[in-house]
């Protein structure tokens, strides 16, 4: 039976044996620069100049979508789309949207199933984009757990 498992380590660096998926949040306008996507660039260039180049095409580019970015053999850096801009609006609504995260999950869980892989992430959506993890987890539990697909969490 998949579980989630909570471990202390870097995120971009999973170390298990097999495909991986390493999930993140992005927001929808394009920007790039902060919180965990900052680990992934010292890392890898790729994730970055591939997200920027997906905004500027605007080829399915919103709220849901999942772009999935091979950086090593057998690893890809999931760049999903799941936060509305960047602050809180006029109301103080956090930039997570649960719902697009969902859909976004959904597609990783589809892609995992396809190549065989397990999911790897920090506490998405619970950074920058304002969101809370006890809201996070029964996504991922009902979308990849569900789907007898393995996931760990990275705290850093």
């Amino acid at each position: 039976m998949a579980e989630i498992t909570y471990i202390n380590g870097d995120a971009t660096n999973p170390a298990v044996e097999g495909n991986r998926i390493i999930v993140h949040i992005c927001n929808d306008i394009g920007a790039w620069g902060k919180g965990f996507v900052m680990a992934l660039s010292k890392r890898w260039k790729a994730p970055e100049l591939q997200y920027k180049a997906w905004y500027k095409s605007k080829d399915n580019f919103s709220l849901g979508q999942v772009q999935f970015v091979q950086v090593e053999e057998g690893l890809w850096v999931a760049n999903l789309i799941g936060q509305h801009k960047i602050y809180r609006d006029e109301n103080g609504n956090a930039p997570i949207r649960y719902e697009s995260v969902l859909s976004g999950l959904e597609k990783v869980a589809q892609f995992a199933v396809d190549n065989i892989a397990t999911v790897h992430m920090p506490r998405i959506g619970c950074g920058l984009a304002g969101g809370t993890w006890d809201k996070i987890e029964p996504l991922i539990e009902t979308t990849l757990i569900g789907k007898g697909i393995d996931v760990t969490v990275y705290d850093f």
